[in-house]
């Protein structure tokens, strides 16, 4: 049987059809795709299937490629996979970098995908998970005063108000573009080895002279111990990836939904009973925090959220009675617990992702104060301290609050003692609350006295003796500035209890005043 001529010819445009997605498959070219898994770096699409459910992805924007003339057959996609999927059996957005074609840099139908991929996120409610690697602005797509005009930050990139999760990942060298996507987003993962910075070292070579490794100028060191901007350090695009799954977890697809409960056969109403094991029994001995938040959550499972930073305080996403919590923690183990500005920030940080994605906070008090010197005073600690408080008073997520063993001065406030709006405060027998320690009154008030005195220490052990105010959690509790004084090894009951009255409301969504709270600061 003969083909009619309109048939044939729409066999040769199907033909057509299927040898242009082929060649889109090949990105930059087959011998690029081959030396980037030859130097054991997944591709484009490989992470993707790395992020995705088995055949769950569709790809959008496949037939893209560069709008200048004469590199239609040199830049499939224009540097950029994107399309949906879905991330363990949940829908979302998904975008990567493709370093193939021109080094993964962005010209204008780059900018015009990605921009069209993260106004539909927003539109249907989908995460948005970007798997970044690349040059920045491509040149000359961005030259001259027209090329920059239409190359500026896209809005939904500075008006998302945490409306979606932003996840991230930082697979290879990441400059421009995916450094100001990475900065925006709510959780940013990097691989060691690569480079985030608004700009590589050879650009910073030519443009001041300055010569410096790709590691020192935006490694994982400097991003996840000293800038903050990166959550998280993965040792290889699977672990990235891992941790890009896991934090999702914790987060609903979209701001109008709870987060997931998670289902668990560890009862809400379990004791504690290897707190008491755990706190020492002298006062000035350090421990581990994360040993008492182990034993307090669900099956003992959690992630911390920017580990390497400011790590006189944890703060970590977990399960309580299957509800997800967000819990920050003061860490006796460094600095006995005092928080400094990279803990002010790393809190604030924290209160605006819970309170945005309704996550309940829970507080655990151990800290002698906040961490005083002229450095703090050099990098704004007052300004931290004050702009940790505004987010809390701010917040609205269900907050409680238990007082481990200290709680001193201004931190006891910044920790959501009461007056701070926290839905219940408690503490353990254990508790000391006071303005400051007996020590340190006792040198501030009587420095002098004491320098004079015929024996300092005898002295000391007197005014000591006088200065005897009742630090314990009873004084307050009596007054009703504390709810209740609770038996440590009921403190996972309660938390879980008080959760299910707390969020009784609505499930307990918050009304979300720190959305539009900056990413940075």
């Amino acid at each position: 049987m003969t083909q009619k001529p309109a048939e044939n010819e729409l066999l040769q445009s199907v033909e057509d059809l299927k040898r242009r997605k082929e060649q889109s498959l090949n990105s930059g070219g087959a011998d690029k795709l081959d030396i980037q898994r030859q130097t054991g770096r997944y591709t484009a699409r490989e992470r993707i299937d790395l992020l995705v459910d088995e055949g769950s992805f569709m790809e959008l924007g496949m037939l893209n490629h560069s709008d200048q003339v004469g590199l239609e057959s040199k830049s499939a996609g224009d540097g950029l996979i994107g399309g949906l999927g879905k991330v363990n059996g949940r829908h979302a957005v998904i975008q990567a970098g493709d370093q193939t074609v021109f080094a993964g840099t962005e010209g204008t139908v780059h900018l015009r995908k990605s921009k069209a991929l993260m106004e539909y996120a927003i539109k249907r409610g989908l995460p948005m998970f970007n798997l970044n690697e690349g040059g920045g602005l491509r040149m000359p797509d961005g030259m001259g005063s027209d090329g920059i005009s239409t190359k500026l930050f896209p809005p939904e990139l500075l008006t998302l108000s945490r409306e979606i999760p932003m996840i991230t990942g930082i697979f290879g060298d990441s400059f421009g573009g995916p450094t100001w996507i990475a900065v925006s987003s709510d959780f940013v993962t990097q691989v060691k080895g690569t480079c985030l910075a608004v700009a590589g070292p050879r650009m910073l070579e030519m443009a001041n002279g300055q010569k410096v490794s790709k590691e020192d100028l935006g490694g994982t060191e400097v991003h996840t111990r000293q800038t903050g901007q990166v959550d998280e350090a993965a040792d290889s695009a699977e672990e990235c990836i891992e941790h890009m799954k896991k934090f999702f977890e914790y987060m609903p697809s979209n701001s109008s939904e709870l987060p997931p409960r998670k289902r668990t056969d560890d009862s809400p109403m379990r004791t504690s009973d290897n707190v008491l094991s755990i706190l020492p029994q002298l006062s000035n001995r350090v421990y581990d925090m994360r040993r008492i938040i182990e034993d307090l959550v669900d099956d003992g499972e959690y992630m911390e959220y920017k580990s390497g930073y400011g790590q006189a305080l944890l703060t970590v996403l977990s399960h309580m009675d299957g509800r997800a919590v967000g819990i920050i923690a003061n860490q006796p183990n460094k600095y006995a617990g005092a928080a400094g500005p990279e803990e002010c920030e790393k809190a604030t940080d924290f209160i605006c992702l819970c309170d945005s994605f309704h996550i309940p906070l829970i507080f655990l008090h151990d800290t002698p104060g906040f961490r005083i010197s002229t450095q703090a005073e050099k990098e704004k600690i007052p300004t931290k301290i004050m702009v940790w408080n505004q987010a809390l008073a701010q917040s609205t997520v269900p907050k409680i609050s238990v007082i481990i063993r200290k709680s001193i001065g201004a931190a006891y406030g910044n920790m959501c003692g009461p007056t701070m709006g926290a839905d219940f405060v408690v503490a353990w027998p254990t508790a000391e609350i006071n303005f400051t320690g007996p020590e340190v009154g006792i040198n501030v008030v009587y420095g002098r006295q004491l320098e004079k005195a015929e024996d300092p220490k005898e002295e000391r052990k007197k005014l000591l003796e006088n200065w005897a105010f009742d630090s314990s959690p009873y004084k307050a509790a009596a007054s009703h500035y504390l709810d209740d004084v609770i038996d440590p090894r009921e403190t996972r009951k309660f938390i879980c209890r008080s959760l299910d009255f707390a969020c009784a409301k609505n499930g307990g969504r918050s009304e979300r005043r720190l959305a539009n709270w900056p990413t940075g600061f």
